[in-house]
Protein backbone atom coordinates (compact mmCIF):
# COMPACT_ATOMS: atom_id res chain seq x y z
CA UNK A 1 0.00 0.00 0.00
CA UNK A 2 1.39 3.41 -1.04
CA UNK A 3 2.14 5.77 1.82
CA UNK A 4 -0.13 8.80 2.25
CA UNK A 5 0.52 10.78 5.42
CA UNK A 6 -2.46 13.13 4.98
CA UNK A 7 -4.87 10.23 4.55
CA UNK A 8 -3.26 8.39 7.47
CA UNK A 9 -3.76 11.44 9.69
CA UNK A 10 -7.41 11.71 8.61
CA UNK A 11 -8.06 8.03 9.36
CA UNK A 12 -6.29 8.28 12.73
CA UNK A 13 -8.29 11.36 13.75
CA UNK A 14 -11.54 9.64 12.73
CA UNK A 15 -10.59 6.65 14.87
CA UNK A 16 -9.82 8.86 17.87
CA UNK A 17 -13.22 10.55 17.49
CA UNK A 18 -14.92 7.14 17.46
CA UNK A 19 -13.04 6.00 20.56
CA UNK A 20 -14.00 9.24 22.30
CA UNK A 21 -17.70 8.43 22.02
CA UNK A 22 -17.68 4.86 23.31
CA UNK A 23 -17.55 5.56 27.06
CA UNK A 24 -20.78 7.57 26.72
CA UNK A 25 -22.26 4.85 24.49
CA UNK A 26 -21.34 2.18 27.04
CA UNK A 27 -22.96 4.03 29.93
CA UNK A 28 -26.11 5.04 28.07
CA UNK A 29 -26.64 1.55 26.64
CA UNK A 30 -26.10 -0.11 30.02
CA UNK A 31 -29.14 1.81 31.24
CA UNK A 32 -31.20 -0.29 28.82
CA UNK A 33 -29.38 -3.64 28.47
CA UNK A 34 -27.37 -6.06 30.57
CA UNK A 35 -23.68 -6.56 29.85
CA UNK A 36 -24.15 -9.82 27.94
CA UNK A 37 -27.09 -8.42 25.97
CA UNK A 38 -25.02 -5.44 24.93
CA UNK A 39 -22.06 -7.58 23.96
CA UNK A 40 -24.17 -10.01 21.93
CA UNK A 41 -25.66 -7.28 19.74
CA UNK A 42 -22.33 -5.46 19.45
CA UNK A 43 -20.46 -8.68 18.55
CA UNK A 44 -22.99 -9.65 15.90
CA UNK A 45 -22.71 -6.16 14.41
CA UNK A 46 -18.93 -6.38 14.28
CA UNK A 47 -19.12 -9.87 12.83
CA UNK A 48 -21.33 -8.64 9.97
CA UNK A 49 -19.02 -5.69 9.26
CA UNK A 50 -15.86 -7.81 9.25
CA UNK A 51 -17.51 -10.45 7.05
CA UNK A 52 -18.50 -7.79 4.50
CA UNK A 53 -15.00 -6.30 4.54
CA UNK A 54 -13.39 -9.73 4.11
CA UNK A 55 -15.79 -10.50 1.26
CA UNK A 56 -14.97 -7.20 -0.46
CA UNK A 57 -11.26 -8.00 -0.15
CA UNK A 58 -11.86 -11.47 -1.59
CA UNK A 59 -10.55 -13.19 1.55
CA UNK A 60 -13.53 -15.23 2.76
CA UNK A 61 -12.16 -18.32 1.07
CA UNK A 62 -9.09 -18.09 3.29
CA UNK A 63 -11.06 -18.32 6.55
CA UNK A 64 -11.43 -22.11 6.80
CA UNK A 65 -7.84 -22.96 5.77
CA UNK A 66 -6.59 -20.38 8.29
CA UNK A 67 -8.78 -21.77 11.07
CA UNK A 68 -7.62 -25.35 10.36
CA UNK A 69 -3.98 -24.33 10.86
CA UNK A 70 -4.50 -23.14 14.47
CA UNK A 71 -8.06 -23.78 15.79
CA UNK A 72 -7.04 -23.65 19.45
CA UNK A 73 -5.19 -20.38 18.94
CA UNK A 74 -8.22 -18.67 17.39
CA UNK A 75 -10.50 -20.08 20.06
CA UNK A 76 -8.19 -18.49 22.65
CA UNK A 77 -8.35 -15.16 20.81
CA UNK A 78 -12.15 -15.34 20.78
CA UNK A 79 -12.29 -16.13 24.50
CA UNK A 80 -10.10 -13.08 25.20
CA UNK A 81 -11.72 -10.72 22.70
CA UNK A 82 -14.64 -10.16 22.50
CA UNK A 83 -15.87 -12.59 25.16
CA UNK A 84 -13.64 -12.03 28.19
CA UNK A 85 -12.46 -8.48 27.66
CA UNK A 86 -15.78 -6.82 26.92
CA UNK A 87 -17.81 -8.75 29.49
CA UNK A 88 -15.37 -7.64 32.20
CA UNK A 89 -15.09 -4.08 30.84
CA UNK A 90 -18.86 -3.63 30.56
CA UNK A 91 -19.27 -4.95 34.11
CA UNK A 92 -16.75 -2.34 35.30
CA UNK A 93 -18.71 0.41 33.52
CA UNK A 94 -21.88 -0.89 35.15
CA UNK A 95 -20.37 -0.51 38.63
CA UNK A 96 -18.29 2.65 38.25
CA UNK A 97 -18.87 6.18 36.98
CA UNK A 98 -17.88 6.09 33.29
CA UNK A 99 -15.16 8.70 33.84
CA UNK A 100 -13.41 6.33 36.26
CA UNK A 101 -13.84 3.15 34.19
CA UNK A 102 -12.61 4.92 31.07
CA UNK A 103 -9.55 6.43 32.75
CA UNK A 104 -8.56 3.13 34.39
CA UNK A 105 -8.88 1.36 31.04
CA UNK A 106 -6.13 3.59 29.63
CA UNK A 107 -3.58 1.74 31.75
CA UNK A 108 -3.72 -1.27 29.42
CA UNK A 109 -0.46 -0.24 27.71
CA UNK A 110 1.23 -0.22 31.11
CA UNK A 111 -0.24 -3.65 31.88
CA UNK A 112 1.14 -4.81 28.55
CA UNK A 113 4.69 -3.86 29.53
CA UNK A 114 4.27 -5.85 32.75
CA UNK A 115 2.89 -8.98 31.06
CA UNK A 116 5.58 -8.81 28.36
CA UNK A 117 8.19 -9.69 31.00
CA UNK A 118 6.97 -13.25 31.80
CA UNK A 119 5.28 -14.02 28.46
CA UNK A 120 7.64 -12.44 25.92
CA UNK A 121 10.86 -12.48 27.91
CA UNK A 122 11.25 -8.71 27.71
CA UNK A 123 12.95 -6.63 30.36
CA UNK A 124 11.49 -3.58 32.05
CA UNK A 125 13.38 -0.44 31.10
CA UNK A 126 13.65 2.58 33.35
CA UNK A 127 11.00 4.20 31.15
CA UNK A 128 8.65 1.28 31.78
CA UNK A 129 9.28 1.47 35.52
CA UNK A 130 8.51 5.21 35.57
CA UNK A 131 5.39 4.64 33.46
CA UNK A 132 4.18 1.96 35.91
CA UNK A 133 4.67 4.25 38.92
CA UNK A 134 2.91 7.19 37.22
CA UNK A 135 0.10 5.06 35.79
CA UNK A 136 -0.86 3.27 38.97
CA UNK A 137 -0.53 6.45 41.02
CA UNK A 138 -3.19 7.82 38.69
CA UNK A 139 -5.30 4.71 39.24
CA UNK A 140 -5.14 5.23 43.01
CA UNK A 141 -6.08 8.91 42.72
CA UNK A 142 -9.07 8.17 40.47
CA UNK A 143 -10.32 5.13 42.39
CA UNK A 144 -10.28 6.99 45.73
CA UNK A 145 -11.69 10.26 44.31
CA UNK A 146 -8.52 12.17 45.12
CA UNK A 147 -7.90 10.71 48.59
CA UNK A 148 -5.38 7.90 48.02
CA UNK A 149 -4.29 7.81 51.65
CA UNK A 150 -7.77 6.62 52.71
CA UNK A 151 -7.88 3.63 50.32
CA UNK A 152 -11.65 4.27 50.21
CA UNK A 153 -12.74 3.01 46.77
CA UNK A 154 -16.10 3.91 45.20
CA UNK A 155 -16.50 0.28 44.13
CA UNK A 156 -13.60 -2.07 44.90
CA UNK A 157 -15.11 -4.69 42.57
CA UNK A 158 -15.57 -2.13 39.79
CA UNK A 159 -11.95 -0.99 40.09
CA UNK A 160 -10.75 -4.61 40.13
CA UNK A 161 -12.78 -5.40 37.00
CA UNK A 162 -11.52 -2.30 35.17
CA UNK A 163 -7.90 -3.27 35.91
CA UNK A 164 -8.60 -6.92 35.08
CA UNK A 165 -9.90 -5.82 31.67
CA UNK A 166 -6.54 -4.20 30.94
CA UNK A 167 -4.78 -7.48 31.72
CA UNK A 168 -7.13 -9.42 29.41
CA UNK A 169 -6.64 -6.88 26.62
CA UNK A 170 -2.86 -6.99 27.08
CA UNK A 171 -2.97 -10.79 27.04
CA UNK A 172 -4.91 -10.65 23.79
CA UNK A 173 -2.23 -8.52 22.11
CA UNK A 174 0.54 -10.71 23.46
CA UNK A 175 -1.24 -13.74 21.98
CA UNK A 176 -1.53 -11.85 18.69
CA UNK A 177 2.25 -11.47 18.52
CA UNK A 178 2.61 -15.25 18.20
CA UNK A 179 1.40 -15.23 14.60
CA UNK A 180 1.29 -12.44 12.03
CA UNK A 181 -1.92 -13.53 10.27
CA UNK A 182 -4.19 -11.26 8.25
CA UNK A 183 -5.61 -8.85 10.89
CA UNK A 184 -9.14 -8.71 9.45
CA UNK A 185 -9.44 -12.50 9.14
CA UNK A 186 -7.86 -12.99 12.56
CA UNK A 187 -10.35 -10.64 14.21
CA UNK A 188 -13.25 -12.16 12.26
CA UNK A 189 -12.35 -15.68 13.45
CA UNK A 190 -11.97 -14.45 17.01
CA UNK A 191 -15.40 -12.84 17.03
CA UNK A 192 -17.01 -15.90 15.43
CA UNK A 193 -15.45 -18.33 17.91
CA UNK A 194 -16.10 -16.02 20.87
CA UNK A 195 -19.81 -15.77 20.07
CA UNK A 196 -20.84 -19.03 21.85
CA UNK A 197 -19.25 -17.72 25.04
CA UNK A 198 -21.21 -14.48 24.75
CA UNK A 199 -24.44 -16.44 24.21
CA UNK A 200 -23.57 -18.58 27.27
CA UNK A 201 -23.12 -15.42 29.36
CA UNK A 202 -26.50 -14.14 28.14
CA UNK A 203 -28.21 -17.39 29.14
CA UNK A 204 -26.51 -17.26 32.54
CA UNK A 205 -27.58 -13.66 33.16
CA UNK A 206 -31.11 -14.48 31.96
CA UNK A 207 -31.97 -11.05 30.56
CA UNK A 208 -33.74 -11.15 27.18
CA UNK A 209 -35.71 -7.86 27.11
CA UNK A 210 -33.99 -6.04 24.25
CA UNK A 211 -35.25 -2.46 24.06
CA UNK A 212 -34.99 -0.56 20.76
CA UNK A 213 -32.81 2.24 22.15
CA UNK A 214 -30.52 -0.24 23.91
CA UNK A 215 -30.19 -2.38 20.78
CA UNK A 216 -29.32 0.66 18.67
CA UNK A 217 -26.72 1.68 21.24
CA UNK A 218 -25.15 -1.78 21.12
CA UNK A 219 -25.14 -1.69 17.30
CA UNK A 220 -23.29 1.64 17.51
CA UNK A 221 -20.73 0.09 19.89
CA UNK A 222 -20.21 -2.90 17.62
CA UNK A 223 -19.81 -0.69 14.57
CA UNK A 224 -17.63 2.09 15.95
CA UNK A 225 -15.77 0.64 18.96
CA UNK A 226 -15.11 -2.85 17.65
CA UNK A 227 -15.50 -2.60 13.87
CA UNK A 228 -14.79 0.56 11.89
CA UNK A 229 -12.37 1.98 14.47
CA UNK A 230 -10.15 -1.10 14.14
CA UNK A 231 -10.26 -0.99 10.34
CA UNK A 232 -9.53 2.74 10.14
CA UNK A 233 -6.66 2.53 12.64
CA UNK A 234 -5.19 -0.40 10.74
CA UNK A 235 -5.40 1.59 7.50
CA UNK A 236 -3.78 4.62 9.14
CA UNK A 237 -0.86 2.53 10.35
CA UNK A 238 -0.34 1.05 6.88
CA UNK A 239 -0.45 4.47 5.19
CA UNK A 240 2.09 6.14 7.48
CA UNK A 241 5.83 5.95 8.01
CA UNK A 242 5.43 7.70 11.38
CA UNK A 243 3.20 5.34 13.36
CA UNK A 244 4.59 6.43 16.75
CA UNK A 245 3.64 10.02 16.01
CA UNK A 246 0.16 9.00 14.92
CA UNK A 247 -0.21 7.04 18.15
CA UNK A 248 0.18 10.32 20.06
CA UNK A 249 -3.28 11.31 18.80
CA UNK A 250 -4.69 8.76 21.25
CA UNK A 251 -3.93 11.29 24.00
CA UNK A 252 -6.78 13.46 22.66
CA UNK A 253 -9.35 10.75 23.17
CA UNK A 254 -9.77 10.77 26.99
CA UNK A 255 -10.39 14.51 27.16
CA UNK A 256 -12.92 14.45 24.34
CA UNK A 257 -14.52 11.48 26.04
CA UNK A 258 -14.82 13.30 29.38
CA UNK A 259 -16.47 16.26 27.65
CA UNK A 260 -18.98 13.92 26.01
CA UNK A 261 -19.64 12.15 29.31
CA UNK A 262 -20.41 15.49 30.91
CA UNK A 263 -22.58 16.61 27.99
CA UNK A 264 -24.41 13.41 27.02
CA UNK A 265 -24.42 11.29 30.17
CA UNK A 266 -24.58 14.14 32.67
CA UNK A 267 -21.64 13.04 34.82
CA UNK A 268 -19.97 15.80 36.80
CA UNK A 269 -16.27 15.40 36.02
CA UNK A 270 -14.33 15.28 39.28
CA UNK A 271 -10.99 17.09 39.67
CA UNK A 272 -9.54 13.81 40.94
CA UNK A 273 -10.39 12.18 37.59
CA UNK A 274 -8.43 14.88 35.74
CA UNK A 275 -5.47 14.61 38.10
CA UNK A 276 -5.43 10.82 37.95
CA UNK A 277 -5.81 10.83 34.18
CA UNK A 278 -2.90 13.26 34.02
CA UNK A 279 -0.70 10.76 35.87
CA UNK A 280 -1.81 7.91 33.58
CA UNK A 281 -1.23 9.91 30.41
CA UNK A 282 2.15 11.02 31.71
CA UNK A 283 3.07 7.36 32.12
CA UNK A 284 1.88 6.60 28.59
CA UNK A 285 3.81 9.64 27.35
CA UNK A 286 7.00 8.28 28.88
CA UNK A 287 6.47 5.02 26.99
CA UNK A 288 5.79 6.87 23.74
CA UNK A 289 8.95 8.95 24.21
CA UNK A 290 10.97 5.78 24.65
CA UNK A 291 9.49 4.36 21.42
CA UNK A 292 10.32 7.53 19.50
CA UNK A 293 13.91 7.41 20.72
CA UNK A 294 14.17 3.78 19.62
CA UNK A 295 12.82 4.64 16.17
CA UNK A 296 15.33 7.48 15.83
CA UNK A 297 18.16 5.12 16.70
Amino acid sequence: MAKNESKALLFALATVLMWSTVASAFKLTLRELGTAQMLLVASLTTLVILTLVAAKQGKLGQLWPLLKTRPGYYLLLGCLNPCGYYLVLFAAYDLLPAQQAQALNYTWAISLSLLAVPFLGQKLSRFDALAIVLGYTGVLVIATRGQPWTLDFVSPLGVALALASTLIWSGYWIAKTRHQDDPVLSLLLGFALGLPGVIGALLWQGRFDFSLSGTLGAVYIGAFEMGFAFLLWLSAMKLSDHTARLSNLIFLSPFLSLWLLSTLVGEAILPSTLWGLGFILAGLGVQQLAKLKQQQK
